[in-house]
């Protein structure tokens, strides 16, 4: 893994619900703060591989269940743009 992956993995594995909704803002993905925060609290040091596509449809998976399936599938949009 590239330091650069390193480093998109470790801002995901902390991020805040407020540093989530200003990401969703700037690639046009709807969530709302509830699902930010709720989203934010899951993934807090769950230490997910964002760039290993099994590791992220599970962790999509697993936010579908605590927040929607929408709500899952504009996550999974915004972390597949981090990994482009």
């Amino acid at each position: 893994m590239s330091i650069f992956q390193h480093i998109i993995n470790h801002k995901i594995n902390s991020i805040t619900a407020d540093e989530l909704l200003k990401y969703a803002s700037q690639f046009q993905i709807s969530i709302s703060k509830k699902e930010a925060s709720q989203i934010a609290n899951f993934v807090k040091g769950k230490k997910v591989n964002i760039f290993n596509e099994r590791e992220r449809t599970h962790l999509i998976g697993q936010l579908a269940k605590i927040t929607n399936e929408k709500t899952a599938n504009e996550v999974n949009k915004l972390l597949s743009s981090f990994t482009k």
